[in-house]
């Protein structure tokens, strides 16, 4: 009696010769072999439910592990090592499979989104492979999952006093003047903009789920957030290093993986500091003669050490002395550590060479300038937290216009929700313009199909005559590709118009140059990032 392939009970067919083709099996998997036993012409024969032909069993839970092993196998085998290991490994899990779907779950809903945008092609292609037939994807969060609430102990004093300070803040005198009203506003905007204090509390207002993603980003969100889930030597990434410009959401993702820890690992000692408060406390150790306790601080009793701005040790001899061997040591402890600067590591004068090695042990991303749609995203979910209410031509202008860094973009939108409480008026596109001097930016600036082809033949060191030819040669068809994208989306323009522009008999060619660096970007390749760079210089 021949014993069915598991998905076989999930065929309909009335006769009796149907012929299903067993997985291509490339590991010795004994659970997967023993799924079907072919008869003497190798052609497994589907058995039905004895109810009905057409109803379905549930897999087994070795069942559905064997075939999550093979799945996650064949994706391995499809996407880059960082890739896999950044999106899909210990992030994506078979929980169901049924005749017409799989359920797959994701740790949160970040994730989920970022796999289901840019790598459903390739996991449909992988069940597809494995099953033998195609399914439905269906992703779901274990976020959704009913969680018990944790309760801290606050004192009542220190309620007391932060609720009389925020009163405070908020409470007008009885006869403000313009001026005043103006200072008040102004004052929230550089609260907002200056930089935090060098000695860092965690914030728990920082988290992965209030983090906006975006091609810019979306590899350092990867990152942190598969250190928090696995901080130290028990993870992929025990030594991380993340640089961009200021403002980019370095420091965001830093306390996100500080909260993450705390919430998955609460026993593990976190000390998260700027460079300068690390060389601070080295200085008054040496003063007051505590060297020892310093050392045993970060050497010992730390198990995931993150230091903001660890550019600013440059120069600072006795401090990197002292931070190279604390390094050494928790290192060799497989403890976790996290650096965030404005440079590469090579790229920071004043730092010893052996620092530099250390620095570029673990795995090194850069944070770019987020692009448009990042930007108006990001828009949106501040002013929702402020609950102020914007026309999408005002976050549209302020996104166009606001471009080097996040925390200049909300502060405009600080400086706009300060106004409407302050002085309880409603804020309109030419109200925008005047309190963000944004009066005439858009229109000065309005981008082209001519400024993206240059813009693009500039980044790429093509000149546009080569970009707008009929030339076959790699480089230009991708810089060609990469200003058909741009045009496309930035300057609205159509096929036809495109077609038109470059001297293209039909369309069809920019369809597919369009649609191909389209998929490169939901890959995340460097394509993405050179994208996104070509918008920002627009």
């Amino acid at each position: 009696m021949n014993q069915e392939f598991p998905f076989d009970r999930f065929l309909k067919s009335n006769s009796q010769n149907t012929q299903v083709t067993p997985i291509n099996n490339n590991k010795n998997n004994d659970l997967l072999n023993s799924f079907f036993k072919s008869d003497a012409n190798q052609n497994p024969t589907p058995v039905m439910n004895s109810t009905t032909e057409s109803a379905v069993e549930e897999f087994s839970d070795a069942e559905i592990m064997a075939l999550e092993n093979e799945i996650l196998s064949t994706l391995q085998n499809a996407l880059s090592i960082q890739k896999y290991n950044a999106f899909i490994n210990s992030k994506l899990n078979v929980k169901s499979i049924n005749s017409h779907e799989i359920i797959l779950t994701t740790p949160s809903e970040a994730i989920k989104n970022i796999i289901k945008d840019q790598y459903s092609p390739q996991i449909s292609e992988a069940v597809n492979k494995v099953m033998g037939q195609e399914l439905a994807l269906t992703f779901i969060t274990a976020e959704s999952e009913v969680k018990v609430p944790v309760f801290e102990k606050v004192d009542a004093a220190q309620v007391k006093s932060t609720s009389s300070t925020s009163s405070a803040s908020f409470q007008l005198d009885l006869n403000p003047t313009e001026n005043d009203l103006k200072a008040k506003v102004e004052s929230k905007y550089i609260n907002h903009i200056e930089d935090t204090d060098a000695s860092i509390t965690i914030d728990p207002n920082k988290t992965f789920d209030n983090f906006i993603v975006g091609p810019s980003n979306n590899l350092a969100f990867a990152a942190t957030h598969a250190v928090a889930s696995a901080p130290g030597k028990e993870g992929k990434y025990p030594c991380l290093y993340i640089y961009s410009d200021s403002g980019l959401g370095k420091t965001h993702l830093l306390h996100a993986v500080a909260n993450g820890i705390k919430e998955k690992n609460p026993e593990l000692v976190i000390c998260l500091i700027s460079a300068r408060e690390f060389m601070k406390e080295l200085i008054n150790a040496y003063k007051d003669k505590k060297l020892d306790q310093f050392q045993k601080k970060y050497s010992e009793a730390t198990d995931v050490l993150m230091i903001d701005d660890i550019h600013e040790l440059k120069n600072k001899q006795s401090t990197q002395e002292e931070f190279f061997h604390i390094f050494n040591e928790l290192h060799a402890k497989g403890k976790q550590l996290i650096f965030t600067s404005d440079k590469a590591p090579q790229e920071i004068n004043g730092i010893e060479e052996r620092l530099v090695t250390r620095l570029q042990w673990g795995l090194v991303i850069d944070i770019q300038k987020p692009d448009l749609e990042t930007r108006i995203a990001i828009l949106k979910k501040k002013a929702n937290q402020l609950d102020l209410y914007l026309q999408d031509e005002v976050l549209a202008l302020i996104a166009s216009s606001v471009k080097s860094s996040i925390r200049e973009l909300e502060g405009s939108l600080i400086k706009l929700s300060a106004t409407a409480d302050v002085m309880n008026v409603s804020i309109d596109i030419e109200m925008a313009k005047e309190l963000l001097k944004l009066s005439g930016i858009e229109e000065s600036k309005k981008v082209t199909m001519e400024t993206v082809a240059k813009a693009t033949g500039q980044f790429y060191k093509i000149p546009l005559a080569d970009l707008k030819s009929k030339s076959r040669n790699a480089d230009i068809v991708s810089a060609r590709h990469v200003a058909w994208y741009l045009s496309k989306k930035i300057v609205g323009a159509t096929y036809k118009e495109i077609a038109k522009y470059y001297s293209r008999k039909d369309h069809s060619s920019v369809i597919h140059g369009y649609n191909k660096i389209s998929e490169l970007i939901k890959q995340g390749t460097k394509v993405s990032r050179d994208v996104v760079f070509i918008e920002n210089n627009l």
